[in-house]
């Protein structure tokens, strides 16, 4: 799929005013050029960002409310999908504060300077989440590409206390995934299929616990 149809793909599916393609652009640029010397996404779709990660990213946005005061990210790597939600509710006027949470300071330093660029008021922190982070705000949480289900769970279990919506991108072994950690966990949840992969799925989970 070409450039502008990867563009138009995304409007149709967004309705976003042409600053925010704007901003996205300025992303697009930050993005492709500190790829080439930092491992943010596979080379095999820098040329697919609008579709692989932008809309892919940007599926969530309409599961989130003015009633959600804060989201966290965790394990945003190039942004994804923290940063594009983050463009996303300031188009839609959304007032959600937004934490980014990256270990790598490689990939920090990239989050920092694309906010600063792009004018965004988005917090990162630079810490392994796994090891170092506390309870966090109750509200919404998000991940893309970070760990498999079962470990996410374990991880996230002990990092909440009363869990608004926690929202899940899964590949191609979703199923599979899903079926593991249930055997596990009783888990409340509500599952689509994403628009940009007809294999992965995203979860919205509202409660879990360890069975």
């Amino acid at each position: 799929m070409s450039r502008y149809a990867q563009i138009t793909t995304f409007n149709r599916f967004t309705r976003v005013s042409r600053e925010t393609i704007t901003s996205l652009n300025k992303y697009e640029n930050l993005l492709i050029n500190a790829n080439k010397n930092l491992n943010l996404v596979g080379k095999s779709t820098i040329k697919d960002i609008w579709d692989r990660h932008f809309l892919d990213s940007a599926q969530v946005i309409d599961f989130i409310d003015k009633n959600d005061k804060s989201l966290v990210d965790i394990g945003s790597g190039a942004g994804f999908p923290g940063l594009v939600l983050a463009i996303l509710a300031k188009d839609r006027k959304i007032p959600l504060k937004i934490t980014l949470v990256e270990k790598s300071l490689k990939k920090v330093k990239f989050l920092k300077q694309t906010i600063q660029q792009l004018n965004l008021n988005v917090e990162v922190l630079s810490i392994n989440v796994i090891e170092q982070a506390n309870k966090f705000p109750n509200d919404v949480f998000v991940t893309r590409a970070f760990k498999p289900l079962k470990i996410i769970l374990k991880l996230m279990h002990k990092k909440t206390n009363n869990l608004k919506k926690f929202f899940v991108f899964l590949g191609k072994s979703g199923h599979e995934q899903l079926l593991q950690a249930s055997k596990s966990w009783d888990i409340e949840y509500k599952q689509r299929m994403s628009v940009t992969s007809n294999d992965s799925l995203i979860l919205e989970i509202n409660k879990f616990k360890k069975k």
